[in-house]
């Protein structure tokens, strides 16, 4: 045990003397290896980082190998430095690899950096939310109809890409539906996940359109696996309903030059007189509609008090009948321009009322 502790002491503390130094210096193979691999490891960290160390690293070891092979003539040269550099090469492929995988079409992309990211949706699960909807991106030509009032079945949830999409009901416009907004948000809240339903409103293509849609399984699957997407889901859903009823909000006021309240609970109690051209009407007849009630009944006027008193009166007429006073009637949507509300939105938890406030 001695023996060997002292060889190997000598080994590790004396250095063996070196016979004589080479008086020419190594090929230009050799220096150009060691210069690439000192930039190799000076690499950073990351994804691009690694592409950095990679790449240098093969090449400097690919260096080595033509060095071992046309300068210093071992085998043992060659072969470690081909190790080296195969061990670089499928580094280099792995990485390609996931690039590759991770990559997203350019629609998604962008919808990612515009919808998601302000939110720090993390990338995974926004592959999920794709991966729910294929992936395929669908169109619209000009004037082509997405959903029609009262024959398309609510199965899916669309989010609008590009161009415009006019929403109207009855004939009449309600609003547009602008890009990266959802197409049938209303329609998809009205609904439970076990109900079915159509569409209340025709939503028909301005312009070229694209879009993305999700089937409804398929996404009431992954909101009640994934706790996560639900909220993101409700959050975005609701805020682009509460978009909706502004835009319809704004409509009322542009036409009617009253601010309407959405937030309060019925529609129709005011809209009557707000109507410019009716409302000095509606008012008079308010006002004759309560003059019965406080008026004494000998006060009016009757067709006896104009006969002659020689004339007997009647013996068995009907007396007078009290005049009808005509109330307006409260306008209804078609008058308006704008749809039901309570329809347009169905059990969606969202109660419009107009407030009478001047802008």
């Amino acid at each position: 045990m001695s023996t060997n502790g002292s060889s190997v002491g000598q080994l590790l503390w004396q250095a063996p003397v070196c016979a004589g130094w080479k008086q020419d210096l190594e090929g230009a193979l050799y220096h150009l290896a060691n210069c690439f691999l000192l930039l190799g490891f000076m690499g950073g960290s990351g994804v691009y980082g690694c592409f950095y160390l990679f790449g240098f690293l093969g090449t400097g070891y690919l260096c080595c190998v033509l060095w071992g092979w046309f300068h210093a003539c071992g085998l043992d040269v060659v072969l470690w430095s081909f190790l080296l550099t195969t061990a670089c090469v499928l580094q280099l492929a792995h990485l390609v690899y996931r690039l590759r995988e991770d990559t997203l079409p350019e629609e998604f992309e962008l919808l990612y950096k515009t919808l998601c990211l302000p939110l720090q949706v993390p990338l995974q699960t926004y592959k999920e939310i794709v991966h729910c909807c294929e992936g395929q991106v669908l169109t619209l030509a000009a004037e082509q109809t997405y959903a029609v009032e009262g024959e398309t079945p609510i199965n899916r949830l669309s989010l609008l890409l590009s161009g415009r999409v006019r929403v109207s009901q009855d004939g009449q416009f309600l609003h547009y539906i602008f890009p990266y907004q959802f197409m049938d948000s209303p329609e998809w809240e009205s609904l439970q996940p076990s109900e079915e339903g159509v569409f209340q409103v025709t939503l028909t293509a301005e312009t070229a359109c694209s879009y993305i849609s999700w089937p409804r399984k398929s996404l009431h699957l992954l909101l009640a696996k994934e706790r996560y997407i639900s909220r993101l889901f409700s959050a975005l859903l609701g805020y682009d309903i509460s978009e909706k009823l502004y835009a319809l909000n704004d409509k009322l006021f542009a036409k009617f030059g009253l601010r309407f309240d959405i937030r309060l609970p019925s529609l129709y109690h005011v809209l009557g007189p707000a109507a410019p051209e009716t409302g000095a009407e509606s008012e008079k007849d308010d006002e004759e509609v309560h003059e019965p009630a406080v008026s004494p009944p000998q006060a009016m006027p009757t067709s006896v008090q104009h006969t002659p008193p020689c004339s007997p009166p009647p013996a068995a007429t009907d007396p007078p009948a009290p005049p009808s006073w005509a109330r307006m009637s409260r306008p209804d949507s078609s008058v308006l321009g704008v749809p039901d509300f309570p329809s347009y939105f169905p059990q969606s938890g969202f109660p419009v009322k107009v407030a009478t406030g001047t802008p």
